[in-house]
């Protein structure tokens, strides 16, 4: 198997500037595939993203700053890629959102931004770039879900129906296109040290009444046998196999990286 198996592949890879995101950015390129980022952060440290990328594929790497709650603006990005590099065979739908608080108390535009966001975009992009996969009989399709695609937790509402329909969604763009050389499946890390968990650990600590660290040892990594974060990296080796030929055999699958949360 070739390390620059992707060479002359273009992946677009959604929320991927920072955390799981740019992993997959990072192994996608190392195999030799021009790579799309999107997402937010600051424009000269995605200007060294990009330039990163470009040095490690020996390709092309490309910045969209779309919002992927605006229809119209993931309508442009997946335009603008497919123009840039002739097409798009991988698509990672990472991008993601989350708010805790009761449902009874969940705020309705939080509702709204993590359906959006989580789920209806996951929609958008996959209908823009499902005909150039099908022009090229070969695609990938790959979805960052989460263990909570297959488990509750409470105070996660939105998100818990987002991952949940995530996993639907892609189970039944499977079997569509289950004869067109393209497979469709969803990773669901357990909990990975990024931006996105750090940033409900207040929200967590209001509604439990938690400390900090009660809430790292005792709501995140309690869920987790290893009681250990699981890493970007290794969510992203998983993606890129599901790359490989080797893989075309995996569709419809929703597969773990959760340190052992769903075999419980």
């Amino acid at each position: 198997m070739s390390d620059r198996f992707l060479t002359g592949k273009t992946a677009l890879i959604t929320g991927s500037t920072s955390g799981i995101g740019a992993a997959y950015a990072t192994a996608l390129a190392g195999a030799g595939a021009n790579v799309v980022i999107n997402g937010f952060g600051d424009a000269a440290a995605i200007a060294a993203q990009c330039a990163a990328l470009a040095d490690a594929s020996g390709a092309g790497a490309t910045y969209s700053d779309a919002d992927l709650t605006d229809v119209a603006a993931t309508e442009r990005m997946v335009a603008a890629a497919a123009d840039a590099f002739g097409g798009i065979d991988i698509l990672i739908n990472n991008a993601g959102t989350q708010h805790v608080a009761p449902v009874d108390e969940f705020p309705v535009a939080k509702w709204d931004l993590i359906l959006a966001l989580n789920l209806s975009s996951v929609f958008h992009t996959t209908r823009l770039a499902l005909p150039y996969m099908k022009s090229k009989g070969w695609g990938r399709l790959i979805a960052t879900a989460s263990a909570h695609s297959k488990a509750a937790s409470p105070y996660k509402s939105a998100y818990v129906a987002a991952k949940h329909g995530l996993a639907g969604f892609q189970k039944s763009v499977a079997l569509e296109v289950a004869q067109r050389g393209i497979t469709a499946n969803v990773i669901s890390p357990g909990y990975v040290w990024t931006a996105l968990v750090e940033g409900q650990i207040p929200d967590t600590m209001k509604a439990r009444g938690l400390t900090r660290d009660q809430v790292i040892n005792d709501v995140l990594l309690e869920k987790q046998p290893t009681k250990q974060f699981v890493t970007p990296e290794q969510v992203a080796a998983l993606g890129l196999f599901l790359c490989r030929d080797e893989a075309a055999g995996i569709t419809g699958a929703n597969l773990s990286v959760d340190g052992g949360w769903t075999a419980q």
